[in-house]
């Protein structure tokens, strides 16, 4: 790996775990917008974590549902509209009214952005960035050559610090056939503890998939699991926690990072953690 967060993963696993801004620094800015990266910058976070679809003209989108009605408070799907009609998009109001106390007036002037402004801004600020592909089935090729054709126009530096992931393990597969050199991470969510998966078994599905790295819910992030991706070569990424527990426990498994609403606030634990191990 290239860079800082190169260092960081080819060091011990002592080192304080990465805090990612889940969809940015969500717990107070609208996810997915410039608006909350650029709060998760400002609050500290290492990287950011952030969903991409395809728009009607195949431009990839930072957007996490398939329709609009939750984050733009309108009805239609993402794929029916262009990455142009997105943009224009109000995808900040709907926060400020479930968040009132944390709202503010510019929130309403945030719309959907690209894949490629996203990077073009942010990329070169942070030391990670995860972009989960969201697609259905017919889509999945699509979006991962978009997604890859995005990447390919960044500097080699730049392109080492993202790492596509998503649950289709497919999609993550076409990436690494498309782009052997990209990081790439397998997602698993809690639907997996009912039945159990065993490591084992998570081991492999992510290694079938060429995957570099196991992004798992909280649930599922037992010292066991961690302990045979570790044997395997593979990092482990914890998504989406925010309660302070986690930040010694992030530490004491050895993971490589910690995707979290409320960076600053996993920030302030972790830091606060390390000034008092460093003090006994």
């Amino acid at each position: 790996m290239i860079g800082t967060d190169g260092e960081r993963m080819n060091g011990t696993d002592s080192e304080r775990p990465l805090v990612v801004g889940h969809r940015g620094a969500s717990a107070h800015a609208p996810e997915n917008t410039l608006a909350a990266f650029e709060r998760a910058h400002r609050d500290g976070a290492d990287g950011i974590e952030f969903d991409v679809r395809l728009a009607a003209d195949r431009v990839p989108v930072v957007i996490h549902d398939a329709t609009l009605r939750r984050t733009a408070l309108r009805p239609g799907a993402v794929s029916s509209h262009t990455f142009a009609e997105l943009a224009r998009l109000d995808a900040g109001t709907w926060f400020n009214r479930r968040r009132p106390a944390r709202a503010r007036e510019e929130f309403s002037r945030e719309g959907v952005p690209t894949l490629a402004e996203t990077l073009r801004l942010f990329a070169p600020r942070f030391s990670v960035l995860y972009v989960e592909l969201k697609c259905a089935p017919a889509e999945v090729r699509a979006l991962a050559e978009a997604v890859v054709s995005v990447v390919g126009e960044l500097d080699a530096g730049t392109a080492g610090r993202i790492v596509i992931e998503s649950f289709d393990l497919g999609a993550v597969a076409d990436v690494k056939r498309l782009a052997p050199a990209l990081r790439a991470a397998a997602l698993f969510d809690r639907r997996l503890r009912r039945p159990l998966l065993p490591a084992r078994e998570m081991v492999a599905r992510a290694h079938d998939c060429a995957a570099d790295e196991v992004a798992l819910h909280s649930s599922l992030a037992t010292r066991r699991r961690v302990e045979a991706a570790r044997a395997a070569g593979l990092r482990t990424v914890v998504w989406t926690v925010d309660h302070p527990a986690w930040a010694a426990r992030a530490s004491d498994l050895g993971l490589r990072a910690l995707i979290t609403n409320d960076p600053a606030r996993m920030r302030r634990t972790l830091d606060s953690l390390g000034a008092a191990r460093a003090a006994n």
